[in-house]
């Protein structure tokens, strides 16, 4: 199954992007999410994304965020307890198999592999 979908990335898209996912299990959920909130935070409230859930040929999940600004990179940070921002990328990391970034000269796209339902974990 295929999933495409372009938004402005707003605040507001992120509860209407979860509710599009709705029938996608909760991880896909997160992660997609979570990259929408990143290109909010770091690139800017109201810039044009592409998301993208794919079925990948050995059972996983690929979740993609497009948008247009290549410098804008994602940073894996240790947020210390009282940090109010910097989890983000934590909590993708934790829970996709990889992640990564394909950059062009004029948007980058970041991704992450989920593990399949059925497959156990540490596979």
């Amino acid at each position: 199954m295929t999933f495409e979908l372009r938004l402005l990335a707003t605040p507001k898209a992120v509860p209407e992007l979860r509710d599009h996912l709705r029938h996608h299990d909760y991880d896909v959920r997160l992660c997609a999410t979570e990259l929408v909130t990143n290109v909010i935070d770091h690139v800017g409230e109201g810039t044009p994304v592409t998301v993208r859930v794919l079925d990948t040929d050995d059972g996983r999940t690929r979740v993609e965020v497009t948008d247009p600004d290549a410098r804008a990179l994602p940073v894996l940070l240790r947020a210390a307890t009282t940090d109010e921002h910097g989890r983000g990328m934590a909590l993708l990391d934790a829970l996709a198999l990889r992640w990564g970034v394909e950059q062009a000269a004029d948007r980058k796209t970041v991704w992450c592999v989920l593990r399949s339902r059925a497959e156990p974990e540490g596979a």
